[in-house]
């Protein structure tokens, strides 16, 4: 996770290839080859792009979409909505959510540690799924003593089961869903909140 400056992604996971395009999505040059359906690693962007002649790809494949050389991908076409995603890319993405949060448990264990209120009368917090008002109180007055370290330390502070899976279900429901406040992602392009 790199939570900078920068707005754009510099790697992303495959979700789906289709090598001849999305159907019903309009024919450019640059979709002629195909389409790979993607999902980015900082900001959970919903991508596609355009492959490289004779490249090979899986779901799950980590491969550089961001500014330079790009060995896999000749072009980004642009971010797509989750509504635009593939059948195989919307199996394929739970997965992956979970394998970008359980790589990134520095950024996710800080976000238990920092997170701050959203509204008077709502925390960040009680926006992770599985997560209440006493939950919530409960780990605000134990991370004030001691910070937590790791989703193991929040898990057994806390009781709190697999944090990890409550934060990827958290991601999902902000791809897929249209969500008041953003934790994770950027708007998509069928979000209609203002961020």
């Amino acid at each position: 996770m790199y939570r900078d400056q920068k707005k754009y992604e510099e790697y992303a996971y495959v979700l789906d290839y289709l090598s001849h395009g999305r159907p019903g999505a309009p024919r450019t040059p640059h979709t002629s080859g195909g389409i790979i359906q993607m999902v980015g690693e900082s900001y959970f962007t919903l991508l596609e792009a355009s492959p490289r002649k004779d490249a090979e790809y899986s779901p799950r494949d980590r491969i550089f979409v961001g500014k330079g050389d790009r060995a896999l991908v000749s072009h980004i076409i642009g971010r797509v909505a989750y509504s635009e995603l593939t059948n195989s890319a919307k199996a394929e993405l739970p997965s992956v959510v979970e394998i970008v949060v359980r790589a990134n448990e520095a950024f996710f264990v800080n976000f238990f540690n920092t997170s701050q209120p959203v509204t008077p009368r709502m925390h960040s917090l009680e926006l992770i799924p599985g997560i209440g008002k006493r939950l919530m109180f409960l780990i605000l007055d134990i991370r004030e003593k001691l910070s937590f370290t790791s989703f193991k330390d929040i898990e057994e502070r806390v009781n709190l089961k697999d944090p990890a899976g409550l934060l990827t279900k958290r991601v999902l429901e902000e791809l897929s869903q249209e969500e008041k406040y953003l934790l994770f992602t950027r708007p998509s392009a069928e979000h209609t909140y203002p961020v």
